[in-house]
């Protein structure tokens, strides 16, 4: 695989898939990444069939990435699961063929994204982060 993946012979792994994650996630000014070194990232082949029940998405290639978690300020609650990020490796491949988009730039638009969700950002907040560290 090339650097941001775009020429590769064979589709990226779920490893590739996070390597180029956490160099996102490395990308990311002091501010934020200081605030997450309890986040967990897994790389997954398909959201599962309650995840996409709940959010109402009947293609599982519909969800590329997902967040789950109390966002960066909220009270943490005794049971609490650490925040996670889920990126959906089939989905992301399928969106990077369909768009043409560099692998690279469409993982740290999604992990950006997802990760803007642990701070209770905006959509507009999201995007100025994710000039902010695009590769």
């Amino acid at each position: 695989m090339s650097d941001n993946g775009q020429h590769c012979q064979f589709a990226p792994t779920r490893a590739q898939i996070e390597a180029l994650a956490l160099g996102a996630l490395a990308r990311l000014p002091d501010p934020f990444r200081s605030h997450l070194s309890n986040v967990v990232l897994f790389v997954e082949e398909f959201a599962d069939a309650q995840v996409l029940k709940e959010m109402e998405i009947d293609d599982p290639f519909g969800l590329t990435g997902l967040y789950t978690g109390r966002p960066v300020g909220d009270p943490v609650q005794t049971g609490d699961s650490p925040p996670t990020v889920h990126l959906f490796r089939r989905p992301l491949l399928d969106e990077w063929i369909e768009t043409g988009v560099p692998l690279d730039a469409l993982i740290t638009h999604v992990v950006v994204h997802e990760i803007g969700h642990h701070f209770g950002l905006s959509d507009i907040d999201m995007h100025v982060l994710e000039d902010m560290v695009a590769p």
